[in-house]
């Protein structure tokens, strides 16, 4: 084969695997020989319609069968594939398609809205709308009917159903030749100026992480991988579906993450690893039906955003059940750290060790390896890490350090045996429930109110979600604005999970010398008050 990328991948495991159970989604499944002629199908469909390699595709959506085939079908055209947060709002969803250049979005019908209004102004010349209420069908025809399309797309784009469009295409696999270097997806990180970035992850980035996960989680063709997280995050995606799909292992997806329901389904499918953040974990135990359920089957708990609090970590440990953290993101592929389940209760706290093909190391400010427990910023470089943000050469260029070390903006140190240690976030983001959150992006958006002098926002400690947005404001004088005001001003313009949660109104900013709001006096102010 001349494709040495993603897009080959159902390819090589149809002969492997083909009557194995490669996908489930509620009562339907499709095994590896389904799932490889249906991702086919798109894929010489999506060409006939003028994508063509290197071409951006979208998809906005929730876990579902058709974001993967999706993935696969442009990774084969040698497109680059391009998840969309669902939880965007309509101006932040229409940077990220102006910004990629996507020229076609495939999206949940019940999220036509979206992205249509999202579309507008952009080179979208196609929507394809995914009945995401109905089952796919197995034979890569068409869903009983098709549904009612939304009706035109925006500035004139054309609107097809995701099953008519796979139907049209032909059955014959295309051999793009596609190399590790070419580019495979795009994934949107927010930036410190407050405008994300793309992180541009090649077929290489991908693949590599795929490796570093299967030795360092010892991934097997029997695991099943139940996917409670959006796979629009590349944690969900690179850590946990794709490796198990490599493998030739089943992945159960689930669109919308709830506790009970994800309890019925682990005992239901025997699955033996699940991904999230403290949050998800913590209403898993809490959820009334935690000591009844059977948990037998897990033996992969994985855990990233931030450190698992000790009385979660006790709940398990009680079911048997062990977990292992990491360090990582979007740049990495995401992986970065791994600590292994074995090791959290002796090295709690840490993030773990470096993943098997990647490097980590603590540089001090003058770009050396810091001493052992010196703290410096967290440096990665491997073949995971990506070559370039999308579009942003002077970003690129900032992000590395001599010798190809990914500035990771992160601070961290490495005790006596290597393992690493986060112990502050260089870039001020706040990580809520999973979501990075990015003050810049925020106090932007507040300081477009005309009563606000200047603005600041943190993150504060919240039991459920870990940590949320606060925003710390300063009036002009004689200004007047209340908190329901404000969150008024913000509600569409960002992500619901980006708004504030509180609003402290202030007298005076604490400043340096030069200017710059002191956010660690903030950060103590509001520590002292909770």
């Amino acid at each position: 084969m001349e494709n040495f990328g993603i897009g080959s991948w159902l390819q090589r495991r149809r002969p492997k695997s083909g009557s194995k159970t490669a996908l489930i989604s509620g009562n339907h499944e499709l095994s590896y020989e389904q799932f490889a002629d249906r991702s086919v199908r798109l894929a010489n469909a999506l060409r006939d319609r003028g994508v063509a390699k290197g071409d951006r595709v979208a998809y906005l959506g929730e876990n579902h069968p058709s974001f993967l085939e999706t993935l696969f079908a442009c990774a084969s055209l040698g497109a680059i594939f391009v998840p969309l947060n669902t939880r965007l709002a309509p101006p932040e969803l229409q940077f990220q398609l102006q910004d990629s250049g996507a020229v076609a979005v495939v999206h949940a019908r019940s999220l036509r809205e979206l992205a249509a209004r999202g579309s507008a102004g952009t080179a979208v010349a196609r929507l394809v709308a995914v009945d995401d209420s109905l089952d796919v069908s197995a034979d890569g025809g068409g869903a009983a009917g098709g549904g009612e399309l939304a009706a035109g797309g925006a500035d004139g784009a054309a609107v097809e159903d995701f099953e008519q469009v796979l139907a049209s295409g032909a059955d014959q696999p295309l051999d793009e030749p596609v190399t590790l270097d070419d580019g495979a997806m795009i994934l949107y990180t927010s930036g410190t100026t407050g405008r994300p970035k793309g992180a541009l992850l090649t077929h290489g980035n991908i693949t590599w992480n795929c490796i570093n996960v299967i030795v360092d989680f010892d991934f097997s063709a029997a695991d099943v991988a139940l996917m409670i997280s959006p796979m629009f995050h590349v944690a969900s995606l690179d850590m946990g579906v794709l490796p198990t799909l490599l493998k030739g292992g089943t992945v159960v997806l689930e669109p919308k993450f709830n506790a009970r329901r994800t309890l019925e389904l682990i005992e239901k499918h025997r699955a033996t690893t699940i991904s999230g953040v403290p949050t998800t974990y913590q209403m898993l135990c809490e959820d009334p039906a935690w000591e009844t359920t059977e948990l037998g089957s897990l033996n992969k708990l994985t855990c990233g955003g931030s450190a698992v609090p000790m009385r979660v970590l006790e709940a398990y440990e009680a079911r048997g059940l062990r977990f292992s953290n990491g360090y990582g993101m979007t740049e990495t592929a995401p992986g970065a750290t791994t600590l292994p389940a074995a090791r959290s209760r002796e090295k709690a706290g840490s993030s773990g060790l470096p993943q098997f093909f990647t490097d980590v190391r603590i540089a001090g400010f003058d770009e050396r390896p810091a001493a052992q427990g010196t703290v410096g910023e967290i440096q990665i470089k491997g073949p995971n890490v990506i070559h370039e943000y999308w579009n942003r050469p002077e970003a690129t260029a900032e992000s590395y350090a001599p010798g190809g070390w990914f500035k990771s903006g992160d601070m961290g140190y490495k005790d006596g045996d290597g393992f690493v240690f986060v112990s502050d976030r260089l870039k001020d983001m706040i990580i809520s429930g999973g979501e990075n959150i990015y003050p810049a992006e925020i106090e932007q958006a507040i300081a477009e109110l005309e009563a606000v002098g200047s603005v600041a926002v943190i993150g504060v400690p919240d039991e459920k979600w870990g940590e949320v947005p606060r925003a710390v404001v300063l009036l002009r004088e004689g200004a007047q604005l209340t908190e329901d005001q404000l969150r008024t001003h913000l509600d569409g313009r960002l992500a619901r999970y980006k708004i504030p949660k509180s609003v402290v109104f202030v007298d005076e900013m604490p400043r340096t010398a030069s200017g710059k709001i002191r956010k660690a006096d903030l950060r103590k102010l509001s520590s002292s008050q909770q």
